[in-house]
């Protein structure tokens, strides 16, 4: 399983269910990412998805504790054993987790890479990812060229591997 985010400097992830940073080429590389796989989500994050619909092109899975939740083109599960039960179906290859914090906390063990967008500069945060550079159990695997945005944000695209 992988898992794919959007970091700032300092490793956070988001403020009042909102993405830190709203850059074209990181959007374009997520879904490059995920396009034809399985994305696997918290409830908040769908609900803070443009429109509140499921990623095109992808097959949805969201992660509920509400029994009544029912979301048209996706798959709601209420349990890590519901979830691992319906992900028997594909290639762990294929399976992306989105977010959110909690999300990415828990499913954090069960991921053998991590697609890491690191942006050089930090932002006001309420929620943050486990910091991997820090880490004994993962690796920096790759990092690709700096990018920069027209108003000087700059960025790379990290790949992080579990270290067996």
């Amino acid at each position: 399983m992988n898992l794919i985010v959007s970091v700032s400097s300092d490793w956070a992830i988001g403020f009042k269910n909102d993405l830190l940073f709203h850059v074209r080429e990181d959007m374009k590389y997520f879904k490059a990412m995920t396009t034809g796989n399985i994305v696997v989500m918290g409830q908040n994050t769908f609900f803070s998805l443009p429109g509140q619909k499921p990623l095109k092109d992808r097959i949805n899975y969201i992660i509920s504790d509400d029994p009544t939740l029912s979301v048209e083109g996706a798959f709601v599960v209420h349990s890590l054993d519901e979830l691992f039960e319906e992900l028997k179906k594909y290639d762990t290859d294929k399976v992306f987790v989105i977010g959110g914090a909690m999300i990415y906390k828990t499913l954090l063990p069960y991921c053998e890479n991590a697609y890491i967008t690191q942006f050089n500069s930090s932002k006001e945060a309420d929620r943050f990812f486990p910091r991997l550079d820090e880490s004994d159990e993962w690796r920096l695997a790759s990092r690709s060229e700096l990018f920069e945005t027209d108003g000087g944000l700059t960025f790379t695209f990290d790949k992080y591997e579990r270290i067996k």
